[in-house]
C-alpha cells in the first residue's frame, strides 16, 4: 500500500515531551506517511516543537486551534484538514505511546477489506498495561454497558487508535458531532456501524503513558453515559 495517502492525525495538549520521541517512531515504520499534530494552544509549547521538528520530517503539520475544547473537537478539526486534501486512509492515535506505532502496519493490512478498523484493549483478554484496577474496570464495563445499549458490535467502543477509509468521514457528517470526550469515540463507532460500514478490530496492547498526564476526568465519563442513551433513543425514533 503506497503510505504518500496515509495521514497519522495526533491531538495534543501540553505534549511537547511525548510529541518529539512519537513522530520519528511513526516514520521510521511509515517514511511517507504525513502527520497531522493537532493542538489546543498548549502551554508547554508543543506546537513550536513540531514545526521545528517539520524540518527534519517531510510531511509533518501543525493545526493550530485557539483553545482546548476536547479531543472529538480536535478529531473533527482534523479529519475536516484531511477531507480538503487527497489522503485516502486517515488515522486517529495519542501522543503519549499507549498507542504503539509498531501496529500502524497491521492497520494498513487489515483496512485493505474494512473501512474502519479498530485497535482494541478487549479482543483477546484485557491487553492493558500500567492503569490502576479502577480505572480498568470503568473502562471494561463502561465498553460492554456501551454495547448493551448502543448495539454497536464492538468490543472497545472507547478506543482511540483507529483507520479510516476517506470515504466514511464523508459520509458521517462531521458537523453534526457534538461529543467531545471519549464519548466521541462511541458516537463515530455508532455512526459508521448504522452507515453499513465495514468495521474490523485488531488486537493492541495498550500501556499507559509514562511522560505528561492524562486527560481523563469524571466530566467525561458523565458525558461518555449521558451519550450513550443519546443515542439509543435517537436511533429508537429512528433520527440517526
Amino acid at each position: 500500500m503506497a503510505h504518500e495517502n496515509v495521514l497519522v492525525i495526533i491531538p495534543t495538549f501540553n505534549e511537547r515531551e511525548n510529541i518529539g520521541l512519537i513522530i520519528p517512531a511513526i516514520k521510521s515504520l511509515l517514511p511517507d506517511a504525513h502527520i497531522l499534530v493537532v493542538d489546543d494552544n498548549s502551554p508547554d509549547g508543543t506546537s513550536q516543537h513540531v514545526k521545528e521538528l517539520a524540518g527534519k520530517f517531510p510531511g509533518l503539520f501543525v493545526l493550530d486551534r485557539p483553545a482546548k475544547e476536547g479531543l472529538g473537537k480536535a478529531y473533527v478539526a482534523g479529519f475536516s484538514w484531511a477531507l480538503e486534501r487527497t489522503y485516502e486512509f486517515i488515522f486517529e492515535m495519542d501522543a503519549d505511546f499507549s498507542h504503539d506505532p509498531k501496529y500502524l502496519p497491521d492497520f494498513l493490512s487489515a483496512i485493505r477489506d474494512n473501512d474502519l478498523v479498530i485497535g482494541s484493549r478487549y479482543i483477546k483478554g484485557v491487553n492493558v498495561v500500567n492503569w490502576p484496577m479502577s480505572r480498568l474496570l470503568l473502562s471494561y464495563f463502561g465498553n460492554l454497558f456501551a454495547r448493551l445499549v448502543t448495539g454497536v458490535p464492538v468490543l472497545d467502543c472507547t478506543a482511540g487508535f483507529k483507520c479510516f477509509r476517506r470515504k466514511v468521514l464523508e459520509t458521517i457528517r462531521l458537523d453534526k458531532i457534538d461529543s467531545s470526550g471519549y464519548s466521541f469515540q462511541v458516537e463515530v463507532n455508532y455512526l459508521v456501524w448504522k452507515k453499513k460500514f465495514r468495521i474490523a478490530e485488531i488486537p493492541i496492547v495498550f500501556t499507559d503513558r509514562k511522560r505528561g498526564t492524562s486527560k481523563m476526568s469524571t466530566k467525561i465519563v458523565r458525558e461518555a453515559l449521558i451519550l450513550i442513551w443519546k443515542l439509543r433513543l435517537l436511533s429508537t425514533f429512528n433520527r440517526i
